[in-house]
């Protein structure tokens, strides 16, 4: 359903006119809109239904990080959190009401160094920041901007001076970012998070416990990269259409379009196929990520790939899109530089990717589970990626299955990313095949997956540094006849207001901007040479 979002005002105005506090109220005015268009219910946001998918991909979400970043954390994590306790504590359905109309702003206060205390008395909890190192940093946390918020606070839950485990506590709290700290707040006893709040039993399990406790963050693992395909869809969009009518002098007085030269055409046809290969992954990607047959190890492994490959991709692509637009590609009114500046948020939002690498291939070289990778005979791409399995399993068998010793962290640990990715790279290739996309598209692909990883091509497919240039020829030049048409089938064209997509977007964005005009009179000072 095509909601025509990007046509409201509040989406029409051009941010790079604005002082910082007016885009931050701007980003608060546009997450209250989207949320009251999509109106989610409790149970849309628990169980992660179409509606709450459409949300979260919804291209209109890629203008604006500030206001997804405000809206995944709101509703993801917040509403996502206490949603699952309503049944029991029909005390919260006034607050999670409020939330989802987005009359009240909900913070997740999770990340800091050191450790938030709840601790319980006969009126409730004092929740207590003991030192600088347990303040919580987290966006949407200031007090200011007229809009009440309320924040789920992680704190260790003391009773009797007894350790109890980590729980999510509700704190009102007075993009906007800000270090909160607690200084012996009074709490009622309903604000324990938790379906039975009379419950301050130690967990058995502590550290399965705690991973109960943020189990919205593995989903918000999948959510946060969705607005950066879009991202990609759209700078293709932008940088392609400025490229063809973008010209040069050439010989004879004649215009050249940069899109004549390779150098610009393999960014353009490179971001344009990531992004076709991209949009037709995801939804696949969130049916198995959702499917409650799949062991739940493997559907957090899932969406780990999809983050780490999206957000990869969209590191390489954006800004090789932006440079080859020139000075262009450094204005914010183009897009590319801020949405570029605005991915490096999405790495460490709801797990750093890094880490997230680490973790998922150590638990796969120690067979704790297994990935369903497409057959290695499907394609270069799932070759490439069970090989780089199989030799770092043979690595780990060769250190006795060590996987604390120095060896591990220094020879297999660095490649945690490349593998994770080149999983993602095969998958999302699979799934493109499956949808029978463009071959075309699949040819360009191809290509800028063996960009990453050359040698291996060379050593394991025996396709050699020249072949793999001519493979890449090959592919721009048959795209290059079309790419026009591709530009279009990325559909992003409605949400994009860069002005350099063409001579009269440009020419209308120079009638708003402001003029200035001088009197300057030359004078003509006498000069006289001197011996």
């Amino acid at each position: 359903m095509d909601n025509q979002l990007y046509l409201h005002p509040l989406f029409q105005t051009r941010e790079e006119h604005l002082s910082r506090d007016e885009r931050v109220a701007l980003s608060y005015q546009r997450a209250r809109l989207v949320l009251q268009t999509y109106r989610l219910s409790a149970v849309d946001v628990q169980f992660c239904s179409p509606r709450f998918w459409s949300l979260m991909t919804d291209p209109i979400c890629s203008l604006d990080i500030a206001m997804f970043t405000m809206l995944a954390a709101h509703v993801g994590l917040t509403i996502g959190t206490l949603s699952r306790h309503l049944k029991n504590r029909p005390d919260f359905k006034p607050l999670v009401d409020r939330l989802l109309r987005f009359d009240t702003v909900g913070i997740y206060l999770l990340t800091e160094r050191g450790t938030t205390t709840a601790t319980k008395t006969a009126q409730g909890y004092i929740l207590n920041t003991p030192r600088e190192e347990a303040a919580k940093f987290m966006p949407a946390s200031t007090p200011v901007f007229g809009i009440p918020k309320v924040a789920l606070v992680m704190a260790r839950l003391i009773v009797d001076g007894q350790d109890r485990g980590t729980r999510f506590f509700i704190g009102t709290a007075p993009l906007d970012f800000s270090i909160t700290r607690f200084d012996h707040v009074q709490l009622p006893p309903t604000a324990l998070v938790a379906s039975d709040m009379f419950d301050l039993s130690i967990p058995e399990q502590p550290l399965e416990a705690w991973w109960d406790e943020i189990w919205r963050i593995q989903l918000g693992t999948l959510a946060v990269p969705a607005p950066w395909i879009s991202a990609i869809k759209a700078v293709a969009y932008i940088g392609g259409r400025y490229s063809m009518h973008r010209c040069l002098q050439g010989k004879r007085d004649q215009p050249v379009p940069i899109i004549s030269f390779r150098t610009q055409q393999w960014p353009i046809a490179h971001a344009t196929a990531v992004g076709f290969v991209m949009d037709n992954w995801f939804p696949r990607a969130i049916e198995q990520a959702m499917d409650k047959g799949i062991d739940h190890r493997v559907r957090h492994a899932i969406s780990v790939i999809v983050k780490t490959t999206v957000c990869r991709h969209f590191q390489r692509c954006v800004p090789e899109v932006a440079e080859r637009c020139g000075a262009q590609g450094t204005f914010e009114q183009n897009y590319m530089a801020r949405i570029e500046n605005d991915g490096k948020g999405v790495i460490i939002a709801e797990g750093d990717v890094l880490t997230l690498c680490i973790r998922l291939f150590s638990e796969l070289l120690l067979r704790r589970y297994e990935i369903p990778l497409p057959d290695p005979g499907e394609s270069l791409l799932a070759q490439h990626a069970s090989s780089l399995l199989e030799e770092n399993s043979q690595l780990l068998k060769s250190l006795n299955y060590d996987h604390r010793s120095d060896s591990f962290n220094a020879l297999i640990l660095p490649q945690s990313q490349t593998v994770i990715e080149s999983i993602g790279h095969a998958l999302a290739y699979s799934a493109a095949l499956k949808a029978k996309l463009p071959q075309i598209i699949l040819d360009v692909y191809e290509c800028a997956v063996i960009r990453q990883d050359p040698a291996w091509y060379t050593e394991q497919a025996g396709i050699t540094r020249m072949e793999q240039r001519i493979r890449e020829d090959k592919a721009v030049t048959t795209i290059l006849p079309r790419l026009g048409s591709y530009l279009s089938d990325l559909n992003i064209e409605r949400y994009v207001k860069a002005p350099i997509v063409s001579d009269a977007a440009w020419k209308s964005y120079l009638d708003d901007l402001p003029v200035f005009t001088g009197t300057a009179i030359p004078h003509d000072d006498p000069f006289q040479a001197m011996l």
